[in-house]
């Protein structure tokens, strides 16, 4: 650093070298061969943080300080639209030979706050692939859904976290049917740690089927697919992003031939992140979760949040299993609670869903897994049988259910009740942000509007929406655009979403529907 005989820096580097946890960086050699660098850390929308480097000369050090005082504190727009101007009139002594400093730092100041935008739009980008459903294509959907047709009943295993045995339900469930005398598949969705190749006892790799599908393994009466099939070690590690393991999961409801079922066992991953919520917008219409824990107070914590996920989804919670509740002594098969038990019967009736039953810690369950001895379908276990008969008979109860539902297909609705959302009066083109919803109520058989009301928007929420709405008997909504993912989540709640619809008054809309001369157009929102 070589010195000009600066006497009066009135901007001292204050903010000088590398800011740890920067999200916006840049660095530029000017015109004279001086390289600056700077670093910013952007909050809320605003530089919270500038600092910078430089090996040039002192008034270098100057305009870079002066850059940096300018942005911290600024939005990024503002930050942005600094210009050498703005740094010289902040440095305050710079001869007209150093000008070319002050455009250094402020060309440097925007090229890292170009950097900031440029990380956030690929964070949101690999965030949206990661989380957006998989199946998009109208043909894959109508394939999806004639797959999902022949299966009668789509149960889900879920944990709020890992190392409680869910696994081991989902098995002991699927076979518990198998031994009921139902057709049962069972899906293990786990792409990063399979069990179920493991617990059932097959090394088998899955086959083609004559349609170009896949065929699911097969033993004792239970259909099983696992992506544990079809690794060629069993250590190998699935190193994989959030669209490689979406488009697996995809491929194992829609691919595979499960022919008709009764009863879809899916063995999901643990926790409420990306896979288990594409598992449950992929299988829309799904009977309802059956949630595993442990008895200890950590593990029902996680379940806690997995009941608020299932209900955030308007997927029903058939109960809760209390796992590895108590221990079963090798000898004399008695059940010693070497720690508390209870938690959670307790969780369930905090969260008002049904307690399914306790699961002793039984040696013989865990030699058996890792034995394979589920392969012959059946386990002589009596303390196990006899409490997983008991966890069974609400997941039989769905059959009696769906014969005696007053909701069956013969019954005629009364009402059809349409959400839109509004603007001034007629249609909003962005579904999720707008103010107001009309509601209007539809008799189906005259086709005239019977109510019309105005409600106020909730305070914007991801996934706040559907059940909102659902709750309020919405049934068919009319848009000008909507998301793929926000589609699946209304047709988990049974709600019909129509896009493309341009901005006119909701009524004429709505009995433009009725009539059949709904005109759509592009989806303006797919995103």
């Amino acid at each position: 650093m070589h010195d000009d005989g600066i006497k009066d820096m009135r901007v001292l580097p204050a903010n000088f070298g590398p800011l740890r946890g920067a999200n916006g960086t840049a660095r530029i050699t000017g015109p004279c061969g001086d390289t600056m660098e700077f670093w910013l850390l952007v909050l809320e929308g605003k530089v919270a943080r500038a600092t910078f480097t430089t090996d040039g000369c002192g008034h270098s050090i100057l305009c870079g300080s002066a850059a940096a005082r300018l942005a911290e504190g600024a939005s990024l727009k503002k930050a942005a639209g600094i210009a050498q101007q703005d740094v010289l009139d902040a440095a305050g002594n710079v001869p007209d030979e150093s000008r070319h400093c002050a455009l250094l730092a402020a060309n440097t100041l925007t090229a890292a706050i170009a950097n900031y935008h440029e990380r956030t739009r690929k964070v949101a980008h690999e965030d949206s692939s990661a989380r957006r459903t998989p199946v998009s294509d109208d043909e894959d959907r109508r394939a999806l859904n004639a797959r999902l047709s022949r299966i009668t009943h789509k149960i889900m295993v879920m944990s709020g976290k890992g190392g409680v045995g869910k696994s081991t339900v989902a098995v002991h469930l699927a076979m518990a049917l198998v031994r009921a005398g139902k057709r049962v598949g069972l899906l293990d969705v786990d792409i990063h740690g399979p069990s179920v190749p493991t617990m059932l006892g097959l090394e088998e790799e899955p086959g083609p089927s004559p349609s170009g599908g896949i065929m699911p393994i097969e033993r004792g009466g239970l259909r099983a697919m696992s992506i544990g099939f079809l690794l060629r070690n069993r250590a190998d590690a699935v190193i994989w992003r959030g669209p490689m393991k979406m488009g697996a999961i995809t491929q194992f409801i829609k691919d595979v031939e499960w022919g008709d079922l009764d009863y879809l066992v899916v063995d999901a991953p643990p926790g409420t992140g990306d896979e288990p919520l594409s598992v449950c917008q992929l299988i829309a219409h799904a009977d309802g979760a059956v949630i595993v824990t442990t008895p200890q107070e950590v593990a029902c914590a996680a379940v806690r949040k997995s009941v608020s996920f299932c209900r955030a989804l308007g997927l029903p919670v058939l109960g809760v299993v209390e796992n590895m509740s108590g221990f079963v002594c090798p000898r004399c098969c008695a059940t010693v609670n070497l720690f508390p038990t209870g938690g959670g019967e307790r969780l369930a009736h905090e969260m008002g869903v049904p307690f399914l039953g306790r699961i002793p810690f039984d040696p013989l369950i865990g030699a058996a897994c890792d034995a394979g001895a589920f392969r012959g379908g059946a386990l002589d276990v009596s303390v196990s049988d006899r409490a997983f008969s008991c966890v069974i008979q609400p997941i039989l109860a769905l059959e009696r259910m769906s014969v005696t539902s007053p909701l069956s297909s013969t019954t005629k609705e009364t009402t059809m009740r349409f959400a839109l959302p509004l603007a001034d009066g007629k249609l909003a083109m962005h579904f999720g942000h707008c103010e107001r919803f009309a509601l209007i109520d539809v008799d189906p058989t005259t086709k005239k509007i019977t109510k019309r009301d105005e409600i106020k928007a909730p305070e914007h929420q991801p996934g706040l929406l559907p059940p909102w709405l659902a709750e309020r008997g919405v049934n068919v909504i009319i848009a000008g655009g909507m998301g793929g993912r926000a589609r699946d989540l209304f047709a988990t709640h049974k709600i019909e979403v129509v896009v493309g619809a341009s901005a006119e008054k909701p009524d004429k809309l709505v009995l433009d529907y009725l009539a059949g001369t709904l005109v759509t157009g592009d989806n303006v929102c797919d995103h």
